[in-house]
């Protein structure tokens, strides 16, 4: 980019920034160009962009409201910074404001849907939803322009259709049209004189229309057939059905309503096609697309055992093979009467008594002999079947622990009624070139926007859709500029990665063409394969050269060697951490000796490629993967290595591992009760593992009681240390008495959270110390209890560095500590609560929770996307932690877009070519070297430039 000069006032000055572990800095940003923040995680960049320049930003906006507009929005506390000069409007887009609401789609977030719903209620055309004729709104004068056009001397008869398809004899209906001076009628297309007895059978549907006129067409008759056509319409309310004699008849309608079906329209709207709207929802599922049932793979998850055997494991039928148990004595029961045993295993059963067994008898009584507490006794009971009855207490259950207990027999299925498509079936008659709004919106985007540049409109409706197609058109092309040209509109946010979610945010800011804004985000490049990588870069670009100034925290590094401007905040994590190391141009950084960033940039440092690689001991192999868009491939995953599934977005890589490969072993070998496996025929080898653990980026705890000591199981150990010491033993404390859980220890001044909420009106809820424990959370007389001269609260106070060297003589603490350190936490606090944790640091707490503890060998482990959020130092010690959990036998599975973790894998699965339906297939397997050799692997042509180049160095 050419250098052009920045002027005094270009720059966001910032002067002493105390945030969390800033050491005071002072740093000056230039404005209107595309910054990055890096360094180590921990080191301080998400304090510097997030916790300082936006909450500064927003605070500012939110100070310039009235007192009375503020009360709605809260308060934000004012960063710890002495001042900020030159700081335009922030707006963040961060990963951490994904809507988790079952409603909110992607066409919703993006509010391409709106424009859909507009779309489709002005210039749409409404079928009827029973037979799918098109429905057309007429005046009086376009039918009588449409009878005219036909032939000269047409002999046609004007019908008013009175009864439609209704059962009766209408008697009244004939004396009605009589009175009015009618003289013919026809009933079931049969021509009657009213003047005759017209007798019809009760229960058989009838049709009757009325004879309103008959007439030949030629010119001149334009009155009569419009005073006939009104006279028909009051009597049929808007109907006429004009018979040709020797021809087809010709229906009409004053309003939307089908003349065969007799189904009414209402009239067309926007809200029509919400399904947030009971205009537009599905009456069933409530616009959910969706039904939470009762399964039976759920409730009998092993058919090959027999009732006895325990086939039935769903609440409240545990007991069913135990003799003296209702639900015993009730199949017993059922066993005599439909003439079948308990012992035969589940899936012989013939479908008669699988169909008495799931859905019940049908009303039939079946005797049944029950001993219970209070007597013994012959009972007849119409069994309900296991569903009905499941439904029954799920209903009935006042208890919310139980109701959750239940919905883990559950499953979600579509709706039957709208087939999953959430609207009503008189919205999804309603077509445009064809398509209704459910089909356009499972168009991958890429499908959308190549749909929509070839839609074929009527001139009128072009004319009244310009504008709307105008905005539709734009906002698909930012998606697809974002690298998401692979999602569907109908997709839910909650099912979207955090880097999907950031991007598609970012496309809607590109959308929304503001300028003079800061815009400051969080690695945007996360969940994106390379090929991809240019397309973010050139929306992070247009953005900028719109005029807003771009502060991006990011690890990538094309990003850093595109950026006008780099700041490298280090020079460790934690308290080592919040100084700037280096800044100025990515060239400039490049030369700098103290920044690790430079090193790993410049290749001073760089993360090895292996010498050899691991020879699989076996392998497990995946047998018609057909979830989502994966086209029925078969995979063989290899046992005793360590495996990277790569692949450009939306591909299929998280389909097979993570909804068909973890799911299926975490039922079979962990027998947890997760949701029901992808689809797929078969995994064979299962045999060869003991366990499978999914190593991912959720929170460790959802409240800030829980923290790294609890979650890794150090502070039990800790506790006991305590409970040990003399001071303990003589006031009779035990490990408990060391807990800011439960009642004894704690203060209880503020139950032991160390912290006191005071609400504030107008103002943000602050949070002060308790003034009893002073933020210590115990009270006076355990604090008093000290191990080598320190309290419970100093231990939990101190960094895991820290930590290492005080319990360096406890070889169970040091060892857990160790690990830590390993993972690069070295800079958390044992008591930091798990809330405040970064996703990345949260799975890196269970990585050192799982290296603690002691291998079998025949575990399988499974990570997406561990590199999330880390630096390249950071990487070259998660790699090293990976190779170790291979090296005693284990198997590593990585959903992995980095080339440096891809490049020194044992074995690469390469899912592709693209993403969405032109996804799903492997594309390259084998080792880094065999798939760089790959002419269509896009991984493999990456990987090939990186290998090389580490061939140079």
């Amino acid at each position: 980019m050419a250098a052009r000069k920045i002027e005094k006032k270009d720059y966001i000055r910032i002067r002493g920034a105390r945030e969390h572990n800033l050491k005071g800095i002072d740093i000056d940003i230039p404005r209107n160009e595309l910054v990055v923040l890096t360094g180590l995680s921990g080191s301080g960049k998400s304090s510097l962009a997030f916790d300082t320049i936006y909450a500064e930003g927003q605070r500012r906006y939110m100070e310039s409201l009235s007192s009375y507009a503020r009360q709605f929005l809260g308060q934000m506390e004012k960063p710890d910074v002495e001042s900020i000069s030159g700081l335009p409007p922030a707006i963040s887009i961060d990963q951490k404001s994904t809507n988790r609401n079952p409603r909110s789609t992607v066409g919703t977030v993006t509010e391409i849907y709106d424009y859909f719903r507009l779309l489709y209620a002005r210039i749409g055309i409404p079928h009827c939803p029973k037979c799918g004729k098109v429905i057309r709104k007429q005046t009086v004068d376009q039918m009588v322009d449409t009878v005219l056009e036909l032939p000269e001397r047409t002999r046609i008869q004007i019908l008013a259709p009175v009864v439609r398809g209704r059962k009766g004899e209408h008697v009244k209906v004939f004396q009605q049209a009589k009175k009015s001076g009618y003289v013919r009628v026809m009933v079931d297309g049969n021509l009657y004189d009213l003047s005759e007895e017209i007798k019809l059978e009760k229960n058989k549907k009838h049709t009757i229309e009325i004879v309103v006129d008959r007439i030949a067409v030629k010119a001149g008759i334009e009155k009569r057939l419009t005073d006939s056509i009104e006279t028909t319409l009051k009597l049929s309310d808007g109907l006429v059905v004009v018979d040709v004699i020797d021809g087809e008849p010709l229906n009409f309608s004053q309003s939307f309503s089908c003349p065969d079906c007799g189904i009414s329209l209402d009239e067309i709207e926007p809200r029509s096609f919400s399904f947030n709207n009971p205009f537009g929802a599905c009456p069933v599922c409530n616009g959910l697309g969706y039904k939470m049932e009762f399964s039976e793979e759920l409730m009998i998850p092993d058919p090959s055992l027999s009732i006895n055997e325990g086939a039935i494991t769903v609440l409240g039928w545990q007991s069913a093979n135990s003799a003296g148990s209702f639900t015993n004595a009730i199949l017993k029961g059922l066993a005599e009467h439909y003439n079948f045993s308990l012992d035969t295993p589940f899936k012989d059963y013939s479908q008669k008594v699988h169909d008495i067994l799931i859905y019940g008898t049908k009303g039939e009584e079946v005797r049944v002999h029950y001993k219970g507490m209070r007597g013994e006794g012959v009972y007849n009971v119409a069994f309900e079947g296991l569903i009905r009855n499941m439904e029954r207490r799920y209903r009935e259950t006042g208890s919310e622990i139980t109701r959750q207990e239940y919905e883990n027999f559950m499953m979600i299925t579509p709706c039957g009624e709208c087939g999953g498509k959430r609207l009503k079936r008189e919205s999804l008659a309603v077509t445009v070139s064809d398509k209704n709004i459910a089909e356009i919106t499972e168009l991958s985007i890429v499908e959308l926007r190549d749909f929509m540049n070839h839609l074929e409109l009527s001139e009128q409706q072009k004319l009244i859709g310009e504008q709307i197609l105008k905005e539709i058109r734009a906002r698909l092309g930012f998606l697809v500029n974002v690298g998401l040209d692979y999602l569907m509109l109908s997709r839910a946010t909650a099912t979207l990665s955090g880097g999907e979610a950031q991007r598609i945010r970012l496309a809607t800011q590109i959308g929304s063409g503001l300028v003079g804004v800061a815009y400051i985000l969080d690695e945007p490049s996360i969940g994106l394969h390379q090929k991809d990588n240019d397309k973010l870069l050139k929306a992070l670009k247009d953005l900028r050269d719109l005029g807003n100034s771009l502060i991006v925290v990011e690890h990538d590094e094309d990003t850093m060697m595109e950026a006008d401007y780099v700041v490298d905040i280090g020079p460790g994590a934690g308290e080592h951490g919040g100084e700037v190391v280096a800044q100025g141009t990515p060239a400039q950084l490049i030369k700098n000796k103290n920044s690790i960033t430079a090193d790993y940039l410049s290749g001073r440092k760089r993360i090895p490629v292996p010498e050899k690689r691991r020879i699989p001991t076996g392998k497990l192999t995946i047998l018609g993967a057909q979830e989502n868009n994966l086209k029925n491939i078969d995979v063989d995953i290899p046992l005793g290595v360590f495996t990277c599934v790569t692949g450009v977005s939306g591909s299929g890589k998280s389909s097979l591992v993570n909804e068909i490969l973890y799911k299926r072993l975490s039922r079979d070998l962990n027998r947890s009760r997760t949701s029901r496996p992808g689809k797929h025929k078969d995994i064979l080898g299962v045999d060869q593992l003991d366990k499978v653990i999914n190593i991912d980026q959720s929170p460790i705890g959802r409240t800030p009681r829980s923290n790294p000591a609890t979650y890794t199981g150090v502070f039990d150990m800790i506790r006991d240390l305590f409970a040990s010491t003399v001071d303990a033993k003589e006031r009779g404390y035990k490990k408990g008495r060391f807990s800011f859980n439960v009642k004894g220890g704690r203060c209880e001044a503020c139950s032991g959270d160390g912290i006191i909420k005071i609400e504030m009106h107008f103002l943000a809820d602050v949070y002060v110390p308790c003034e009893v424990c002073h933020g210590r959370r115990y009270n006076r007389e355990t604090l008093e209890v000290k191990y080598k001269g320190k309290s419970i609260y100093d231990v939990l106070n101190m960094t895991v560095e820290e930590a290492a060297k005080f319990f360096e003589n406890v070889p169970s603490i040091r060892r857990k500590m160790e690990t830590l350190n390993d993972v690069g936490l070295s800079y958390v606090r044992l008591g930091q609560p798990s809330t405040t944790l970064s996703g990345g640091e949260a799975q890196r707490v269970k990585l050192a929770t799982e290296l603690s503890r002691r291998s079998t060998g025949k575990t399988i482990y499974i990570l997406d996307e561990p590199t999330t959020g880390l630096h390249f130092a950071d990487v070259h010690k998660l790699i090293e932690i990976l190779h170790r959990l291979t090296e005693g036998g284990n198997t590593v599975v990585v959903i992995e877009h980095n080339l440096d973790v891809i490049k020194t894998a044992d074995y690469i699965i390469d899912v592709g070519p693209n993403g969405g339906d032109r996804g799903g297939q492997i594309i390259a397997r084998g080792t880094p070297e065999e798939v760089a050799a790959s002419e269509i692997s896009y991984t493999g042509q990456y990987i090939k430039k990186y290998l090389e180049r580490d061939k140079k160095m």
